[in-house]
């Protein structure tokens, strides 16, 4: 390992936003954060909003600047790129931003029932070949379900054709009806009460580079509801051509867990 990132990993270590939990530790105990992410960590009774996946955390922070009323976390395993956001949010004094380094695999252990009350997924990798690792997948919206209040938000914002087209099928196979949805993030219009707007108003650097190459920025949200099992769809979908896979290759209805 570097000593650039040895030195990141040690002011990771000492920056008081930041909570890092190891996949060992999760397995082993039961995290003291996980219903007190209010009262010990943000102390306020304000909203919390994840963002799963969050690399170096500009999106979280940018979220926690554009809205003071709700405390945002970052999530994801990478502390190298997560340091980029918690440095600035350290340095600005932001209060309202935290950000918690372990695997969103067991992203459930970690809050409490109704603990969260909106979910981020920020260009998160597709897994074209793996439907179990997709992020808006039903095996993940299910953990979400674990601790997201009835009828919380969950937005996606995406480059990816293939995972904004299958989260379009799945939600379509469980009858769940978008609150916004967009193949042009920054060629529409948005409705009155800004549903897109706020999705727009912020770009990370994978955004700024996919943009840069001319592919456009999806994006949709959706409320998930407690109660009705969710079932995957069956339906093939083309993969992104500009990623590492050939052409010819397509997703089928993939029975992999």
């Amino acid at each position: 390992m570097s000593k650039g990132k040895l030195a990141k990993f040690a002011e990771m270590a000492q920056n008081p936003l930041v909570v890092e939990c190891p996949m060992a530790a999760v397995m082993q105990e039961e995290f003291p954060l996980r219903g007190r992410w209010h009262e010990d960590f943000f102390h306020n009774q304000n909203p919390i909003v994840l963002e799963l996946g969050c690399g170096r955390g500009e999106y979280t922070v940018g979220l926690g600047k554009r809205t003071p009323s709700k405390n945002f976390i970052g999530v994801d395993i990478k502390g190298a790129r997560m340091w980029t956001g918690a440095k600035e949010a350290l340095q600005s004094g932001m209060k309202n931003v935290g950000f918690l380094r372990t695997n969103i695999e067991f992203i459930q252990r970690f809050f409490a029932p109704d603990e969260v009350s909106e979910i981020w997924l920020t260009f998160s990798d597709p897994q074209m070949k793996k439907v179990t690792k997709r992020l808006t997948s039903s095996y993940f919206l299910e953990r979400y379900r674990q601790f997201l209040c009835d009828g919380g938000f969950v937005h996606l914002k995406t480059d990816s054709n293939f995972l904004f087209t299958y989260t379009e099928e799945l939600l379509k196979v469980n009858s769940i009806e978008p609150e916004f949805k967009t193949r042009d993030l920054y060629g529409s219009s948005f409705p009155e009460e800004g549903m897109g707007e706020g999705a727009a108003s912020i770009q990370t650097y994978y955004e700024s580079m996919w943009r840069t190459r001319g592919i456009d920025i999806k994006y949709l949200c959706f409320r998930l509801h407690q109660g009705i099992p969710l079932v995957e769809p069956e339906v093939e979908i083309p993969l992104d051509e500009y990623r590492s896979y050939s052409r010819e290759k397509r997703s089928g209805s993939e029975k992999h867990v």
